[in-house]
Formats: C-alpha cells, sequence, structure tokens
C-alpha cells in the first residue's frame, strides 16, 4: 500500500488486478506511470501476443474523489467563458469610476488601456483568483478525458465502490467495475481506443519496471 492510501481504496486495486488477470491482462501492476500522459494509473495491465490489448484502471471509493476527477470539460468552459465576460463588464466599471487608472498611452480616451494591477477591489481580486484557476482546469484538462484523448490504453475502467455514483458522472469512454462483495461487477463496457503499437510497448515497459522495483523493494 502506498504511503496514506486507504485500505479501501488498495483493496480496489488488488480487485482490478485481479480481475484484470481474470480477462486475460495477464502481466499486471499498480501504480503504473503512463507513457506520454505524466499520469500515474492506479493500475495498468496487458495481454500476452503481439498485438496484446492494454488496460489501465482508476480506483475510486469515494464520491469526492471520483467528481474531483470527472468534473465536466463543457461545464468548466462554459464558466470560463461567463468569467472572462464578467471581468470585462466589471473592469468597464472600474474604468468608469477610476479615470485614474488610465495608462495615458493613446492618444484618444476609448483608444487607452487601464491598470487594474494596484487596484484594491476584494471583488475584482475574488473574480481574477475564480479565474486563474479555472483556466488552468481547461488547460490541463481532467485526468479522465486525456488518457481517453490520447488511447493511453485500449480499455479504460473506473473501478468503484457501489454507492457512490451516478451514471451521469461516469467519464465518456470509460468502463465502469463496481465492488460487490469481493468481486468486480462489469456495469458498463468500455469503448475500445485502439491503443497504438508504441504506446502499448511503452506500457508493457512502463508495467514491467514497476513490477521489478515492487519485487526489489
Amino acid at each position: 500500500m502506498v504511503r496514506s492510501e486507504s485500505e479501501a481504496h488498495a483493496k480496489l486495486k488488488r480487485l482490478a488486478l485481479t480481475w484484470a488477470r481474470e480477462q486475460g491482462f495477464v502481466i499486471a501492476a499498480p501504480e503504473v506511470r503512463v507513457p506520454r500522459s505524466g499520469y500515474r494509473a492506479d493500475a495498468a495491465a496487458i495481454g500476452r501476443g503481439v498485438a496484446a490489448k492494454t488496460a489501465l484502471f482508476e480506483c475510486k471509493q469515494a464520491r469526492a474523489d471520483l467528481l474531483k476527477d470527472a468534473h465536466d470539460d463543457a461545464a468548466v468552459r462554459a464558466e470560463l467563458t461567463a468569467l472572462i465576460q464578467r471581468r470585462m463588464e466589471l473592469e468597464a466599471l472600474l474604468a468608469t469610476h477610476r479615470p485614474d487608472l488610465r495608462r495615458g498611452e493613446a492618444l484618444w480616451p476609448e483608444y487607452d488601456a487601464w491598470d487594474f494591477s494596484g487596484l484594491e477591489h476584494q471583488a475584482y481580486r475574488d473574480l481574477l483568483t475564480r479565474l486563474a484557476a479555472v483556466q488552468g482546469r481547461v488547460i490541463a484538462g481532467t485526468k479522465f478525458s486525456k488518457l481517453l484523448r490520447y488511447r493511453s490504453a485500449d480499455f479504460l475502467y473506473l473501478v468503484v465502490e457501489d454507492d457512490i455514483y451516478a451514471e451521469a458522472e461516469i467519464p465518456a469512454g470509460w468502463g465502469l467495475l463496481v465492488r460487490v462483495g469481493e468481486e468486480l461487477v462489469l456495469r458498463r463496457r468500455p469503448a475500445a481506443l485502439e491503443a497504438d503499437a508504441a504506446q502499448r510497448r511503452a506500457l508493457l515497459e512502463a508495467i514491467a519496471l514497476r513490477a521489478t522495483r515492487a519485487a526489489q523493494a
């Protein structure tokens, strides 16, 4: 178990590895760095053979963890658009009441720029803070959406406890494995992503490296 990991999360990982092997993904390891993604999967697995398929597993034992990683991209982009519009409106209002903030760099006032950097206005500061946070989320994307978009494996699976999710919250393209007692039940099949050969080979190497390090620990 990794440091600070809960027993519930560790159990989901063990069940994911068992399920993967039962499905023919016989080469598997937990906590694998996913090539070309910058992320670490809770578990990764691959089958045998030249064209063996690969699978990644993300385990969530609490609803808060699931929602943190699965926020909707479209909703985030809509929020970003609204925040930018709000900033423009607020800056126009501030410019009307604070002509002293003009930079004086343009011949005509309507073309001049405004310097709000030193403005002590709590609502404006709060808006900028929120805008920066949402912009960061849009740029970074989500772990679920990026692994899907990059085709990081042939199949992607979300592994969860039975009572923490709503169907609409399961990320698009991901399969759903739900713990029922001491086994996992497939509730939704994943999209077949057809990862390229180079990605499969790199993932196999990452799995082997992680397994080797674990054996030496």
